[in-house]
């Protein structure tokens, strides 16, 4: 499986963004992907986590301003990110959990597959 994530760019405070990411190779067997991102000086941190079946997770920082879906049909996950903050300046990463995992798991390591990152900047 490979992950190619889009949609990052340069937003002004309380503006939005969409980030998508696709999924080639054999998806049929994953279950749950989502989002991390990493600020500078910053470890990497989980955003949002969707499972197959539409079960969502996100962190507290995401909650009420970005929404995480996906379209099983195009092998998609979708980040929509509102009322940014210049605190959500950071590299987004999309990621796939391991063959197997049944549910969603907050433990980063089970989450094997990393696409490369793209950039958001929150900046006026």
């Amino acid at each position: 499986v490979q992950l190619q994530a889009s949609g990052g760019g340069l937003v002004q405070p309380g503006g939005s963004l969409r980030l998508s990411c696709i999924a080639s190779g054999s998806t049929s067997d994953i279950n749950v992907m989502g989002w991390y991102r990493q600020a500078p000086g910053k470890q990497r941190e989980m955003v949002a986590l969707i499972t197959r079946g539409g079960s969502t997770f996100s962190a507290d920082s995401a909650k009420g301003r970005f929404t995480i879906s996906r379209d099983n049909t195009l092998n998609t996950v979708y980040l929509q990110m509102n009322s940014l903050k210049p605190e959500d300046t950071a590299v987004y990463y999309c990621a796939s959990g391991y063959r197997g995992l049944a549910s969603i798991d907050l433990n980063q390591n089970s989450y094997t597959i990393w696409g490369r990152g793209t950039q958001v900047t929150v900046s006026s």
